[in-house]
């Protein structure tokens, strides 16, 4: 089954650009049939449909309550209690929760985050502390692609 991986955040604000900005190079160097990658703004309802065939989903964001530079992994679980309007947008697990109560099917995701440094205007830039990082956070994301669909943990 295919791995659907989400980048995700503002492309003009700083450091919360990682999430799509890798998810872009990302796309652009690989062409493995198994991958499917996607760089967004935000997460809508309109990717729930993505999910259906992936069994494995990797989220990149920026994370506002980790310190700059500072790599998280993180398995997450569905929850319909997120916090976000489904009118505007979703958190991955409540995008993982209407994918389980849709359709009845829950993909293993992760959220891999880094800590912004930096949210200030400065379009596709990334402060030197998350740009330094950006090697160990594809290390972390070719440990999750190595693992067998039955595996579980919540680390790569």
């Amino acid at each position: 089954m295919p791995v659907l991986i989400l980048g995700y955040g503002s492309p003009i604000r700083g450091d919360d650009a990682f999430g799509p900005l890798l998810a872009e190079q990302l796309g652009a160097e690989t062409s493995d049939p198994r991958l499917r990658i996607h760089a967004r703004h935000i997460l809508t309802a309109d990717l729930i449909p993505e999910l259906l065939d992936c069994d494995r989903v990797i989220f990149l964001d920026a994370a506002l309550d980790t310190a700059p530079g500072e790599i998280r992994c993180q398995r997450l679980d569905p929850s319909r209690t997120g916090g976000s309007s489904m009118a505007h947008f979703l958190d991955p697990r409540e995008l993982l929760a209407w994918c389980e109560a849709l359709y009845d099917h829950r993909p293993r995701a992760w959220l891999l985050s880094v800590g912004a440094a930096s949210l200030d205007y400065a379009s596709y830039r990334l402060s030197p502390e998350v740009a330094r990082v950006i090697p160990a956070v594809r290390v972390h994301i070719e440990r999750l692609l190595e693992q067998t669909p039955t595996e579980t943990g919540s680390e790569a």
